[in-house]
């Protein structure tokens, strides 16, 4: 008995296809993209909860950016302030997420960070460090304030200031500047349980765990290094980490 060959006596439709067909046609989406909607002011129906995203991994910054750009596409006010990211000298001054949230409608953004990074003997002063990590913080309870009169409910202005409130607040390394003892774990535990309801609050940074948010956090996400270039000397590029 000869064995069938799958090649020869199986059906030819795949390899009767011409080559010249474009393969993004064969994907399950035909190779189309859904039409994109006008951006129009709205309100969240299930934003809420408190999100906490650290480790010794790449990608924690630029997982919560992709969660604000994600609500900002859908309408919601959003804004992120960071800690701690004022640059060094690896890094130039605007970053490639700078200006992509500026095209951005409905999503803003500020720095309060020192010029390098605490800890890393960059010449940077521990008491410049600290004093705009404070001022940061205080900023945060200014914008949690904020959100707590606004009616998040309601959609918000896209082009309005982030303290006439917002659904989502991203309190970029802000669990760094707390391991690092600029912020006190305390405040920003207090930060998060004196939120408004209906604020979705992100907390990033940080290579050891914040275990003072078990319990407040709602979700917590250990972003856990395998391999990283920087260990291999590579510096930080551009496009990819600013």
């Amino acid at each position: 008995m000869t064995a069938s060959n799958s090649d020869t006596d199986g059906d030819d439709t795949d390899t009767d296809r011409s080559i010249d067909e474009d393969p993004a046609a064969r994907t399950p989406g035909g190779g189309a993209a859904p039409e994109p909607e006008p951006i129009e002011p709205a309100a969240p129906e299930e934003f809420g909860l408190v999100q906490a995203w650290w480790g010794d991994g790449k990608g924690k910054t630029t997982a919560a950016m992709g969660m604000g750009f994600r609500a900002a596409g859908h309408g919601y006010r959003v804004h992120m302030l960071q800690f701690m990211k004022g640059g060094a000298d690896s890094v130039e001054g605007v970053r490639g997420e700078y200006n992509a949230i500026a095209a951005m409608p409905g999503f803003s953004y500020e720095n309060a960070g020192h010029y390098g990074w605490h800890g890393l003997l960059d010449g940077s002063a521990d008491d410049e460090h600290e004093a705009k990590a404070g001022a940061a913080f205080e900023r945060a309870e200014s914008l949690v304030a904020g959100a707590a009169e606004a009616d998040l409910i309601e959609p918000l202005p896209l082009d309005g200031g982030p303290d006439e409130g917002v659904h989502m607040l991203i309190l970029d390394e802000v669990l760094y500047a707390a391991d690092r003892g600029l912020v006190d774990p305390d405040d920003v535990v207090a930060l998060a349980e004196s939120k408004p309801e209906r604020l979705e609050l992100v907390l990033t940074g940080s290579h050891v765990e914040p275990a003072y948010l078990d319990g407040v956090a709602d979700l917590i996400t250990n972003v856990r290094k395998v391999a990283h270039p920087f260990d291999a000397g590579h510096r930080a590029r551009r496009g990819t980490e600013y």
